[in-house]
């Protein structure tokens, strides 16, 4: 356990707000017990010691029902969380990384006296909001708008999972029967049903991040055997399925750069997918040690991923992965690479007189060149290029 949050209370759900200069935070919802109110609380992270900070950098007190699920807006200034009394609460978030955080609680409207929702998700450019109610209900929002894009009862037999594809014009959302539907979010229709056979339960769904591959994966359940399966969403056929965590998952994420596919158990463990080969490349077993994973997010900039459970509550785990190439690490090597072949260049011509040491007549000058002729002399060069053009108008 490489970070934790504080041990008051029952930890419901965890997620990442992403920040400028990476210096992200992480929001912890916690359900109340005893004298202990429920509590939303805001942690700094350091990514050098792949940590929490001990203490809160701001907490609000729920004061009606334990908190139950998180979506954080892709801007980190907007996140909403749903209780168990129903409706979801709408925070704004001001300040810095550690200090001077404040968090302002708005009443989500559209949502009030709406029952539990389940599943709350953000589009991937933040347009769009949608929420998945245990009765089964669906809503889809404009953001922040609020302006119902959908507004449909009994969509399913209850919300699952959802989540929306890379461009956000579709929305994937799983039942708790086993079923699964595609909708189009710009006007709200149901676009598909995904395919599947009478002993197959579809649970879990998320769609492909990278840009290249258009695919929705999903978790399903057969009998007691589990799998994550792999739908193209240009024709949405069904193309393949892979055995991965080898039971049945309680947890689906995608890396925001989708290089990445993460599986969390019920019993405590976490795989890590490279999604190019489709391989494990990260296990941690009983990271949990036999709680169910509830919540399971990749940071936005490192190889980190944040989890949680009733029991261990708010983990963060580095995964041993290669390290990713940063940006001024690409420049530095592109320059090596110049400088290099700048210095073979000067090499090889200064050193090559074999190449250049032809059979000369008994008057002939050396033949070979200076190295001005080659580059050129700038002054002659300008002279030649403007009286290429003749005389100009000014």
């Amino acid at each position: 356990m490489e970070g934790s949050s504080s041990s008051q209370g029952t930890v419901t759900c965890a997620a990442w707000i992403r920040r400028p200069e990476n210096a992200h935070l992480v929001a912890v919802a916690k359900a109340g017990h005893g004298d202990q109110p429920s509590l939303l609380e805001i942690f700094s992270f350091d990514p050098k010691t792949a940590s929490l900070s001990s203490s809160p950098s701001a907490t609000y007190v729920i004061e009606e029902g334990d908190p139950v699920g998180l979506a954080v807006h892709p801007s980190g200034d907007d996140f909403v969380c749903s209780t168990t009394v129903g409706g979801c609460i709408w925070f704004e978030l001001y300040g810095g990384r550690e200090t001077n955080i404040k968090l302002l609680p708005k009443e989500l409207i559209p949502l009030q006296g709406a029952g539990q929702q389940k599943c709350l998700a953000f589009s991937v450019d933040g347009s769009r909001f949608a929420s998945g109610g245990t009765d089964g209900h669906l809503r889809i929002f404009e953001w922040p708008s609020l302006r119902a894009i959908l507004d449909e009862p009994r969509v399913h037999k209850s919300f699952q999972d959802m989540d929306f594809s890379l461009d956000s014009e579709f929305l994937a959302t799983t039942s708790s029967d086993g079923s699964a539907r595609i909708w189009k979010t710009n006007d709200g229709v149901p676009l598909t049903s995904l395919t599947r056979s009478s002993d197959e339960k579809i649970e879990l769904c998320r769609f492909s991040k990278d840009g290249t591959k258009p695919f929705l994966f999903c978790t399903i359940q057969k009998g007691n055997k589990a799998v994550t399966a792999v739908w193209d969403i240009s024709t949405w056929n069904r193309i393949g399925h892979k055995k991965l965590l080898g039971k049945p998952a309680s947890i689906l994420s995608v890396s925001l750069d989708g290089k990445y596919l993460a599986l969390g158990s019920k019993d405590g463990d976490i795989c890590v997918v490279e999604v190019k080969k489709m391989e494990i490349c990260h296990w941690s077993k009983r990271l949990h040690l036999g709680s169910c994973i509830a919540s399971l997010e990749f940071c936005p900039s490192e190889r980190v991923v944040l989890t949680t459970s009733n029991q261990w509550g708010a983990m963060v785990t580095k995964l041993a992965v290669p390290a990713d190439w940063k940006e001024w690490q690409i420049y530095l090597l592109l320059l090596g690479l110049f400088l290099a072949s700048a210095v073979a260049f000067y090499i090889f011509f200064e050193k090559s007189d074999s190449f250049w040491n032809f059979p000369l007549a008994r008057d002939q000058p050396p033949s070979r060149p200076k190295i001005e002729t080659i580059l050129g002399d700038p002054q002659s060069d300008d002279q030649n290029i403007w009286g290429a053009f003749g005389p100009l108008d000014m």
